[in-house]
């Protein structure tokens, strides 16, 4: 299609796009199969022509450019800073809940050293670590939650199967959660209601995820067919049952990340989306770079201390998380379009990996922790969950949900030292950033007089992100809690905002605020 019939196309839809970018995102699949005839020329342009000439957003994209993607001097470490003498967000006749301390296995590429285990070791091995960090009698634990996604039918409840193998008593309860990628979210949540409501006192949260073995399951075809064989009470009618089988009847049923109500994978909506916001292909890449970048500088300087080895059965000690590759702008440049094909600009190096990990945190009611004699790491303070449209908004979890976590707790965006984002693309953290800085976002789509603002880069994902240090979907919220909790301690801050995105249009955001020295 020549440039001159595209511009034409554009000039007859144009008028009933302007102001409308639900309406643009209905385009872009469209827009991205067009080939131009000039290869420097790409579709995305004129949806950057679109977005950026919509109300109150046209210079977010020159002042993003403005702003440093990479480490800079900025990131260096405030271990001497003082923490910061704001109002607790403690409140009257509610128990304060804390966060003693947390763990995770090392967070390792799908297919490699945990390849043939099953989810429930790398629970096991979660919580094994965390009975060793902090020493925490077995038998005063009141219950255990876990989150996971693509269950092992042999142990849906990995909660209980892994609390029984690391040793707890068989008198703990123990129960699993499902909530796409704010699984361990939901499971450490769950937790702070059950002892806010003075049912628990202390309380196991985590989550895992193996995706080195996911379920495969024969065909419906297949299914019905093996059952009904094996009601089946004479050789007749076995024998015409079987008569009924067809070679198609073969054909597995592979898990996919794909949304059931929509049909579409994530990496496509992702595509759709940074298009809709105008995020370039290089911006993503330059996004990924700053995430691999930071997670190795992170690990290089043992920032990164929730990591805990993991002696596999049969094969070495695992002691660090094994997806950190810092490579460069050009080497990312070569890699082809992952979802949308041939224009997209989702790829493999702006996007997470496939990950198996698990992770686990020890929470309490503060005056047990105390009575204990520990010396919790942060409160667990307001939280909040919120769902969109799962279609075009099925990654816009954190515009969502910040501005109400915040305004629940009485805080502003100046307010927080620590931001602790999961990355699920670089797309859809620019497209994140860029929907939280837009006025007209707010008041069209979210019904706000006002944008929240963006997060300031310089506190944001400052030890690397899920880009870089891999994505358990099941898992990564206990890593983001404790990564805004050992942040806060080493930078003196004194409050931290977790939040994530997740399948179905949710999403997640507490806030973290520093136990005092």
């Amino acid at each position: 299609m020549g440039v001159s019939r595209t511009s034409a196309i554009w000039a007859v839809i144009w008028p009933s796009l302007r102001g409308d970018p639900e309406i643009i995102w209905s385009f872009i699949p469209f827009t991205l199969s067009v080939k131009p005839m000039n290869q420097d020329l790409r579709m995305t342009s004129l949806l950057t022509y679109t977005f950026k000439n919509l109300p109150s957003t046209s210079q977010w994209a020159l002042r993003f450019s403005m702003r440093p993607l990479s480490c800079s001097s900025q990131l260096r470490a405030a271990a001497d800073v003082q923490t910061k003498s704001k109002q607790t967000l403690a409140k009257p006749n509610i128990r304060n809940i804390v966060v003693v301390d947390g763990v995770r296995t090392p967070f390792l590429l799908s297919g490699t050293s945990y390849k043939d285990l099953m989810p429930h070791d790398l629970a096991r091995a979660a919580l094994s670590g965390l009975l060793h960090r902090t020493s925490v009698p077995k038998d005063v634990v009141d219950y255990i939650i876990f989150g996971t996604v693509i269950q092992e039918v042999k142990t849906s409840n990995v909660a209980r199967e892994a609390a029984l193998g690391a040793g707890f008593s068989d008198k703990t309860p123990a129960h699993t959660v499902t909530m796409a990628c704010i699984s361990s979210n939901q499971a450490m949540t769950t937790a702070v209601s059950l002892i806010a409501s003075g049912q628990c006192d202390v309380v196991v949260a985590g989550g895992v995820e193996l995706m080195s073995d996911v379920p495969i399951r024969h065909s419906r075809k297949m299914r019905k067919m093996m059952l009904d064989l094996s009601k089946a009470k004479t050789l007749g009618q076995r024998l015409s049952l079987i008569s009924k089988f067809r070679l198609n009847f073969l054909s597995p049923e592979l898990p996919a990340v794909a949304e059931f109500s929509t049909n579409e994978t994530m990496g496509h909506s992702a595509d759709r989306l940074a298009a809709a916001f105008a995020i370039s292909r290089l911006e993503q890449d330059e996004y990924a770079l700053r995430s691999h970048s930071l997670a190795k500088k992170a690990q290089d300087e043992g920032l990164l201390s929730d990591v805990v080895p993991f002696k596999v059965p049969g094969k070495d000690t695992v002691t660090q998380d094994n997806g950190i590759r810092p490579s460069s702008l050009e080497q990312m440049a070569k890699l082809k379009p992952a979802f949308i094909k041939p224009y997209g600009t989702v790829t493999a190096a702006n996007s997470s990996f496939l990950t198996d990990g698990a992770s686990a945190v020890l929470i309490l009611a503060e005056e047990k922790a105390l009575a204990m004699g520990y010396k919790p790491k942060a409160y667990l303070r307001d939280f909040m969950y919120v769902s969109q449209d799962p279609k075009d908004q099925l990654l816009l979890g954190p515009t969502y949900a910040t501005p109400k976590v915040l305004e629940k707790a009485g805080l502003t965006m100046n307010d927080i030292d620590a931001f602790e984002f999961h990355e699920a693309f670089s797309g859809q953290i620019l497209a994140n950033l860029k929907a939280m800085d837009s006025d007209w976002f707010a008041q069209n789509y979210m019904g706000r007089k006002a944008k929240v603002g963006s997060p300031p880069l310089e506190k944001f994902n400052i030890w690397g992100g899920s880009l870089s240090l891999g994505h358990p979907f099941g898992a990564t919220g206990c890593r983001l809690v404790m990564a805004a909790a050992n942040r806060l301690q080493k930078e003196g801050g004194q409050y931290g905002l977790v939040a994530a995105c997740a399948a179905g249009g949710q999403g997640h955001a507490m806030i973290v605020e520093a136990y005092p020295k």
